[in-house]
Formats: C-alpha cells, structure tokens, sequence
C-alpha cells in the first residue's frame, strides 16, 4: 500500500507550490485526545462567512500517507472555493508496523479514530459555523476503509460518504449499525492489486459492498449502467457508472468500476499509474455529496453547483499537450476562466458550437483550473 512515487512527486510539488499559497485559508491545527497530540490539516474557501452554516468535507489519507499528501492528491480545495465547503484532512498516527493508518480493524492499532474524528468535527465546528447536517465522508484506500467505518459507527455525524480505491473489512457487514439511510459512492479499479476489485481473505470484494449499502438504502437491486465517454485513450483504462436508484428518502448508492484501472485515484493531477483520466473522483463525490443532507435529499431547488450525472459537459483531451476541447449540452454557449494553481485568472473566453476548444499550447505544463458553468475542472497541460 506505499506509493512511494506519489510521495517523490507530491513532495516535489510540494517545493513549487508550498502550503502558505493558500494563504490564511489552509491551517495546520491539532487537537489533544485520548492522550494524544491529532494533528489536521483545514482548508477554508474564500466564500466562507460566519452568518452561513457551511457542509463539511472529511477527507482521509491512504496508509503510509499522510493528510498533505491527500489534500494534494485527492484535491477538492478548488471545488470549496465555488462550491462552498470547509475540508478537513485528519493525519493519522503511526500503528505497531510503523506506518501511518486510521484504525478500522486490522488488529495492528489500537488508536480511536472514531473518537478522534467525533471530537474533530466538534472543534471545528467551535471555530467555525458548520452545517451538522451537511458533514460528509471520503478517502483513499485506507481513507475509503474509514468512510465505510464511520457509515457504520459514527452515523449520526456523517450525512452520506464516498470511497476511492478502499472496501470493508471481511464481517464488517455484521457488525455495521449505521443508523439511516446512507448515499454511498465507490471508485475502484479491476487492476487494483492494493486493495483486490475482487476482494481476498481480508477485504470484501466490492461488488459485495455495493450490494450490502443497496439492500441497507432499499435501492432497486438492478443498476443503471452507463459506460462513461473514454475521453483519454491514453491512460489504458475506462469508467462504467452504476446507478441504483430510489433509496429510502431519496438515497442513492453509487459506483464507478474502473476497468483495468489502478490503486489510484480518478483524475488526480498526479499519475501514480493506472490512474483513469476519463473522470473527476473529486468532482464527481462533491456533486453526489450536495444532494444530499443527513435527513435524505435535498430539495433539487436547494443545491447549487451541482448537475446531473453522467457530465453533460465533456473536457477532453485531459492531460493535453495543446488544444482542449469542451462539449456543452446542446452546443450551448458557455463563459469560461482558467486560473492557474495559485487563483490567478490566467484567461477567459466563451466557447461555442462554432469554437468548442481552447488553445493551451502557450502555457508551460502544469496543473490549471477551468471554471466553466459554475463547476470547477482540473486540467492538466502536458
């Protein structure tokens, strides 16, 4: 479960691009529990006011990870900025191998994740006017086991929850005492070798799971199934999205199976292998997420920076070397803003049945954001 290549490369970004270009807006804060010093990482969008109680976002790290790694590796700070959401990357502690891990039951930890991320959300909440029915659940590997975790003992905090690349525990499902109707998301390769697609003596496959969160939300039985546009022919993989509907209060449960696809996270900016590029994890989770509140879904009129799913707005090639093109419902007109990784406006234009692409071949390579119909994209130019 190392990726000891993303590591090399997100430190790498890490000296381009350090933690205080966020400015005041990211905060390296700890809190003291069951003994311990928990450290955490919170990132606070611009769009944050006091007057309005405000969804938070759990995102848990991998093991052997670390919270500034995942807040760069499966990054929603630029969705939080449109979108309105306070993120918080817990850092796990260090289990009796030596590696750092939330404690969902593998019998190397004895550490309470559960009471630490209880604690976590009051505290923050003391600083910060958060929205209790609006706190939500995801994570890498590790961080998908603890998403899952949480659905099952920490219900009463956590509104619904996605799952990139993790599972349950084998007898999890037993033991589960989620106490409502819980929208649940997962993302996972078939090429998986971390965490099997079809599970092992330890992890549960991942059809199982979808199965148990299915029958637990009273979702109809039969997805679905949309094969998702292969939008980067290069990455070796693609998406089929299955969608079972019609969950008590409106509760969805919803999976994306990566074919051929790695231990890696859907669109990240960074490409630890087998990462697919036809999809947006992040994306894709905050626009399930907003549907819903911990009492079931929201009223349509309600949310704002969300649409339907699959995209009705296609971005491709993504990485590009130079021109990006980009499909809107109908050809529509549409007003666009590219801004690079420090906020800065960079360009901005309209996009047209007539002039459906972008020309990037003047900027260097790098990681920018496209803003385009109140929905934030991470394109990577090549």
């Amino acid at each position: 479960m190392k990726h000891l290549l993303t590591i090399i490369i997100i430190n790498l970004f890490a000296l381009l691009l350090p933690i205080i270009s966020y400015g005041q807006q990211t905060i390296n804060a700890t809190i003291l529990h069951d003994g311990l010093q928990r450290e955490y990482i919170l990132y606070i969008p611009e769009s944050y006011s006091p007057e309005t109680a405000t969804p938070l976002v759990f995102n848990y790290h991998g093991y052997t990870s670390n919270a500034y790694e995942q807040m760069n590796y499966g990054d929603f700070r630029p969705i939080a900025d449109t979108a309105n959401f306070i993120i918080v990357h817990p850092m796990g502690t260090v289990d009796m191998l030596g590696n750092t891990h939330w404690n969902v039951g593998w019998g190397t930890s004895t550490v309470d994740d559960l009471g630490f991320t209880d604690a976590l959300i009051d505290s923050i909440a003391a600083d910060y006017h958060i929205n209790f029915d609006r706190i939500y659940s995801t994570g890498m590997s590790n961080g998908g086991f603890m998403s899952y975790y949480v659905a099952c003992h920490l219900s009463n905090r956590f509104a619904a929850i996605a799952s990139v690349t993790g599972s349950m525990n084998v007898g999890q499902t037993s033991s589960c005492n989620c106490l409502h109707p819980m929208p649940t998301m997962e993302f996972h390769g078939t090429a998986d070798n971390t965490v099997p697609y079809d599970g092992n003596t330890i992890f549960l496959p991942i059809e199982d799971v979808v199965s148990y969160w299915v029958d637990f939300n009273n979702c109809n039985t039969e997805a679905i199934v949309t094969e998702m546009p292969d939008l980067d022919p290069n990455d070796g993989s693609t998406a089929v999205f299955y969608l079972y509907e019609n969950g008590t209060e409106g509760t969805e449960v919803q999976h994306y199976k990566i074919i051929n696809g790695g231990h890696a996270w859907p669109g990240s900016a960074y490409d630890i292998g087998g990462t697919n590029y036809d999809i947006d994890a992040s994306s894709l989770i905050w626009k399930f997420f907003a549907r819903y509140d911990i009492n079931g879904l929201i009223n349509a009129t309600a949310i704002q920076n969300v649409i339907e799913y699959p995209e009705k707005i296609s971005i491709y090639p993504n990485p590009c070397f130079s021109v990006l093109y980009i499909d809107t419902p109908s050809n529509s007109d549409a007003y666009y803003e590219l801004f690079s990784t420090l906020g800065i406006l960079i360009e901005s234009g309209r996009i047209s049945s007539s002039q459906n692409n972008i020309d990037l071949s003047h900027l260097i390579p790098n990681t920018y954001f496209l803003k385009i119909e109140n929905q934030t994209y991470r394109i990577i130019k090549l």
